[in-house]
């Protein structure tokens, strides 16, 4: 196994335990959608996956895929404020 896959399965590995968190966390509350910001992070995190063989490209979209779903995060947090 490749260091570059071992980077990709913990990186799906920790995706799913936000998920599984997220799910828990998230039954008592209403059901919403996933706003515009965290979709578009979805997307490039799911690219950077898909095209993870070419390393520059696959790191570069995940980082932005995460840094959106922090920016998500954040505006979210401070709309609760």
């Amino acid at each position: 196994m490749d260091a570059s896959q071992v980077y990709i399965l913990i990186s799906i590995i920790i995706l799913a335990i936000v998920a599984i968190v997220l799910y828990f966390a998230s039954r008592k509350k209403s059901k919403e959608g996933l706003s515009k910001l965290a979709a578009l992070a979805f997307a490039f995190i799911i690219a950077g996956i898909i095209f993870g063989e070419d390393r520059l490209i696959g790191y570069s979209l995940l980082g932005v895929g995460v840094f959106l779903a922090l920016v998500d995060i954040y505006y979210k947090l401070r709309q609760r404020e």
